[in-house]
């Protein structure tokens, strides 16, 4: 896959999620807090990896760390969202394995001649 493909893949992954926490939050007491802490940033992180900016893609593969744990924390201790935390977690690891890609590449892509 190209690195402009990898880019697009990840940026839809990131609408997604930003979707995903929009659809699953609509009717929050704190609506306008949860847009800003969890639909916002993967809507920024997407329009970064857009424009090419250089640690948008590191960045979506950290904050998918988090985005991971909480629909773990979700999942385990309520059990009524368990889909939306389930999509989440999902999400979270399609987005860590395309941002971490370049650089597994990069590390393993080479051989090493021995001596």
């Amino acid at each position: 896959m190209s690195t402009r493909a990898q880019e697009i893949v990840l940026a839809l992954l990131l609408v997604a999620l930003a979707v995903l926490f929009a659809v699953w939050f609509a009717q929050d007491k704190h609506w306008l807090a949860t847009q800003l802490v969890f639909t916002l940033p993967p809507l920024l992180l997407a329009l970064g990896v857009l424009v090419r900016r250089g640690k948008a893609m590191f960045w979506a593969g950290v904050l998918a760390l988090f985005w991971f744990s909480h629909g773990v924390m979700s999942a385990w201790s309520h059990p009524e969202v368990a889909l939306w935390a389930w999509l989440e977690l999902g999400l979270a690891l399609a987005v860590i394995a395309v941002a971490s890609t370049p650089g597994l590449r990069r590390r393993f892509g080479q051989q090493r001649t021995p001596g």
